[in-house]
């Protein structure tokens, strides 16, 4: 399923997280801190761009490589994942895949090196799930657009210099993408959020009050905001599974260290059946998540239509990472519910792929839509 190019990458990506990542996983946890050397750092590698083509300064890969990326990124440090994903995928690829060549010029050479970070804002404070419902509008006045509303739960929304956000520019079906640089008059950050897990990963309220948007900075073409968006959530899913995909990796890793070093009645607990039943299900769920999210990625890199397959890996995935993350717990004991041991971050980090890029709930209906449209395929 992998080919050399990407065994390769696997092995880059496992030794750069083993190294620079995985000593500052806790501490990122705790203070939720946000380490900007190390994207400069992940730049330097030519992986900020890692779908970008090489001409604008990326790594010219396929969305394998980037869920191989976020897989590898999660395994160790969850909140650094979710910000790369942000950045890489709902900024840069976005760009990449949307933008005019003048656009893409001038906007991904910086994002791609790490000399400016990037985030997307298309949720807002009463809609989540029900994207479509947003109240951000974007109305032109000369040369320019103004925009005129508010994102909520925007990742990376504190440190980004460059987004791509979504407005209405029109009828509640005419949505279009600007990209916005952090010093446009007008715009704002608002509350920086605290939250349950993914702690080191920045998320706020982004204010927009008649934001001044060079018509020149119209992604692509106008209104065809809701296109663009749908192929990049497509995107996103698979490669937010491989964030998942990575949590329940190091949850299982972790579960069978401790489970043959700790000792009960005088036998590894690893003997126990009962123990032995929670690591083969561990097991069995990681594989078929990580050979479904594969999957999905190989199609969407091929360029066909990846959306059930995509809600499927981002559905299945997320809901195994946490599970996996729970049975770890469980068994490490009363270890697994202290801060002195990783598993309850994993928990924490895990619950936010069931809710971000999409409910598990949503998920389901979008697959239940795709089979009522198109059968199986």
């Amino acid at each position: 399923m992998l080919t050399k190019e990407h065994e390769l990458l696997r092995e880059t990506l496992r030794s750069f997280s083993e190294k620079e990542l995985k000593p500052l996983a806790r501490e990122i946890d705790e203070t939720e801190g946000f380490h900007p050397e190390v994207f400069k750092k992940i730049g330097d590698l030519g992986l900020l761009g890692v779908t970008v083509s090489e001409a604008y300064g990326g790594g010219g890969m396929d969305v394998l490589a980037a869920t191989l990326a976020m897989e590898e990124f999660g395994r160790v440090c969850a909140s650094t994942a979710l910000s790369y994903l942000a950045h890489s995928i709902l900024c840069v690829n976005n760009i990449y895949a949307n933008g005019t060549e003048e656009q893409k010029k001038k906007y991904l050479p910086p994002l791609c090196s790490g000399e400016k970070l990037g985030a997307m804002a298309m949720t807002e404070p009463g809609y989540g799930s029900d994207a479509m419902g947003m109240e951000t509008k974007a109305v032109k006045e000369g040369k320019f657009y103004k925009l005129t509303g508010r994102k909520m739960f925007i990742t990376n929304g504190t440190v980004a210099q460059t987004l791509v956000v979504y407005a209405k520019t029109g009828s509640d079906r005419e949505v279009s993408s600007f990209i916005v640089e952090k010093d446009f008059p007008g715009f704002s950050v608002g509350k920086k959020l605290s939250k349950l897990g993914m702690r080191g990963s920045p998320t706020s309220e982004l204010i927009f009050e008649d934001c001044k948007v060079p018509e020149n900075n119209v992604l692509g073409k106008l209104h065809q905001g809701i296109p663009q968006m749908k192929k990049t959530l497509d995107i996103e899913r698979i490669t937010i599974s491989g964030i998942s995909v990575g949590i329940a990796q190091a949850a299982l890793e972790d579960s069978i260290s401790y489970a043959k070093d700790r000792k009960q009645f005088k036998t590894p607990i690893i003997e126990f059946q009962l123990v032995q039943k929670m690591l083969a299900d561990m097991y069995t769920w990681l594989e078929a998540a990580r050979r479904l999210t594969y999957h999905a990625a190989m199609v969407a890199s091929s360029g066909k239509k990846a959306t059930a397959l995509a809600s499927a890996c981002k559905v299945y995935a997320s809901e195994i990472a946490t599970q996996a993350s729970l049975h770890a717990i469980q068994i490490l004991g009363g270890y697994g519910y202290c801060k002195d041991y990783n598993v309850e971050r994993y928990l924490r980090d895990a619950k936010l792929m069931e809710i971000g890029a999409g409910t598990s709930e949503v998920q389901r209906m979008i697959i239940a839509k795709e089979l009522a449209q198109t059968g199986l395929k």
